[in-house]
């Protein structure tokens, strides 16, 4: 099971801790303020969003108004496009799933998402050719690290708990997935590493 950005793409918090430096900002108090306390789940307005519950504009007008409160003034538009990855889609980690799919192994992609940014993450790779299921947080009301959602994941595929891996960019995902039993593998910038592990892992069966 696959997270979608920071996965397939560089990570998010990468793209804006970059953003934020670029333009003398504190990336610290600018990724609290947008994502707040991201390996929770909470009614900070970007949870809301991903969860499904607010539109983006509403979203980004309570997120500006929190961040005015600290004396800090944000527009969000310009910070979406830092979030998609630099580097564009990482094609050997797209290669990576297409093989684990011909070598059969049942696939399924959690990520937390928008609803507005669905048609743009969905076209950046072939979804239907890679994952068996997708577990989008818009689309089912949950988020991770909610351990409902990969309990939703792992029903749809049929496997239990240890007879799975999940990659992912945050490690806060991660923690909650490892509670329910499965196998995780941390992705990072350099994401050689996290391809080695999972074959690791995959051998040990």
């Amino acid at each position: 099971m696959f997270d979608f950005g920071g996965v397939f793409t560089t990570s998010p918090f990468s793209g804006l801790h970059a953003w934020h430096v670029e333009r003398g900002l504190d990336p610290e108090q600018g990724l609290r303020l947008v994502f707040g306390p991201y390996d929770q789940d909470t009614d900070h307005p970007w949870h809301r969003l991903e969860r499904g519950e607010v539109a983006l504009m509403a979203a980004a007008e309570q997120i500006k108004a929190v961040a005015a409160e600290e004396g800090l003034e944000l527009e969000l538009s310009e910070m979406f496009g830092a979030m998609g990855g630099s580097d564009g889609v990482r094609t050997d980690m797209v290669d990576l799933v297409l093989d684990l799919r011909a070598r059969g192994y049942r696939t399924a992609l959690i990520t937390n998402n928008i609803k507005e940014f669905a048609d743009g993450w969905r076209a950046m790779i072939p979804v239907d050719d890679m994952f068996e299921h997708v577990v989008d947080s818009s689309a089912v009301g949950m988020r991770k690290p909610d351990p409902r959602i990969y309990r939703l994941a792992l029903d749809a595929l049929g496997v239990e708990p240890a007879a799975s891996v999940f990659l992912d960019d945050a490690e806060g995902n991660l923690v909650a997935a490892r509670a329910l039993g499965m196998r995780t593998v941390l992705v990072e910038d350099d994401h050689t590493g996290a391809v080695a592990e999972l074959e690791r892992l995959l051998a040990e069966g």
